[in-house]
């Protein structure tokens, strides 16, 4: 499902002087370079379900707080990339209230002490529509950004996240978000097969297992990038700095007439 909401306000102006700009991030293995008007910014199922207490992700067992540090580093890549005009897309996963999309593997899978669709403190666990299944009030989305609800653990599975990115002539993905070692991950390994170029901010994604988180960054950019880059978000805000203010020594000077 594909929720496309109008175009952005005047309160989140675009930079117009970055479109069709090449730009390059410092990055493992190395240098990525993408163009704005070509590359989206994902990010990945920042739910209050996996992040905040009362959630699937803390029955589980898991220490939400764990996640909770790609948040203030993502709010400035958030900003940084709605300036720059950038595509905006969001997922989240979930699933139908009748759970007919929900495989009995999924549901039955490990010792959650709630499981998908009971009633938790932010209503039922990971059912679409419910205040728990939705994205953090920080990194809201606005309108004229894409949200993708996706039932499975990748963005393209049983969903119109490929689709938006062929409409959109996406061809770069800066992939944020969580969990590192799933959901990010199956959806930059997808989109590698997919002949996308996928640059994974490593500050702005998360795991609850700090080990995990790692490994997870060193399997994307092994072998010479054989799924994608890895950078901290400082590089690709460094990135769009530098090209913003080169840019602006180009532009026109308005003339001024003496009176």
């Amino acid at each position: 499902m594909t929720d496309t909401a109008s175009t952005p306000t005047d309160e989140n102006p675009t930079d117009e002087s970055l479109a069709n700009t090449p730009l390059t991030v410092g990055a493992r293995p190395y240098d990525f370079t993408f163009d704005p008007a070509t590359t989206a910014l994902v990010l990945i199922d920042m739910q209050r379900d996996f992040l905040e207490p009362g959630g699937f992700g803390e029955s589980l067992g898991n220490d939400v707080s764990q996640l909770r540090g790609t948040i203030e580093p993502l709010r400035a890549v958030l900003a940084a990339a709605r300036s720059a005009g950038l595509t905006i897309i969001h997922t989240r996963e979930g699933h139908l209230p009748d759970l007919s999309d929900l495989p009995a593997a999924k549901l039955h899978r490990g010792d959650a002490t709630l499981r998908i669709g009971d009633l938790g403190p932010k209503g039922r666990i990971l059912i679409r529509g419910e205040y728990g299944q939705d994205i953090i009030d920080e990194l809201a989305p606005i309108d004229g950004e894409t949200v993708i609800d996706k039932p499975g653990k990748g963005a393209f599975y049983a969903t119109a996240f490929g689709d938006v990115l062929v409409e959109k002539g996406i061809t770069s993905l800066l992939v944020t978000g969580v969990t590192t070692e799933v959901c990010v991950h199956t959806t930059v390994r997808e989109a590698n097969d997919r002949g996308y170029e996928c640059l994974v901010l490593s500050d702005c994604v998360g795991s609850y297992f700090p080990e995990f988180q790692r490994v997870a960054l060193e399997m994307v950019a092994a072998q010479g990038g054989i799924f994608g880059w890895v950078a901290p978000s400082a590089a690709f805000l460094t990135a769009l700095e530098t090209a913003s203010e080169t840019a602006a020594e180009f532009l026109p000077t308005a003339a001024v007439t003496a009176s």
